[in-house]
């Protein structure tokens, strides 16, 4: 099933200090004051910023579902095919990201709250 707007907004504001915004006049989301990724091409396609070596691994993987363009190359983002790949798929994806740009002491707190669930 295709990932929507609302399928990442689930993924994205489950997560402390996460919240929505606007990034070239797209849905855009924040953890504190960093960036962790924009819609694009109608809400079909969805920037987010990982490593260049994650960017080329996903690349390499599934290119049916992630690729880059020009504009992107030289900076660590890979753009997502929404309509081929699944909530499920993107999830570690995004908790990686999101892990990667929040504020230590909210990752500290997240992983507190964490150990105390189990």
């Amino acid at each position: 099933m295709p990932v929507t707007v609302d399928d990442l907004r689930g993924l994205f504001l489950r997560l402390p200090d996460t919240r929505e915004g606007l990034a070239h006049g797209t849905i855009a989301f924040y953890v504190g004051k960093k960036f962790l990724g924009r819609f694009r091409d109608d809400d079909t396609v969805f920037a987010m910023p990982v490593g260049f070596d994650e960017r080329d691994m996903l690349i390499t993987i599934e290119p049916e579902v992630f690729f880059t363009l020009d504009h992107y190359r030289g900076y660590p983002y890979v753009l997502i095919r929404l309509a081929e790949t699944t909530p499920e798929r993107l999830e570690p994806i995004v908790m990686r990201c999101w892990r990667s740009h929040a504020p230590r002491r909210v990752l500290k707190a997240f992983d507190a709250g964490k150990t105390n669930e189990t």
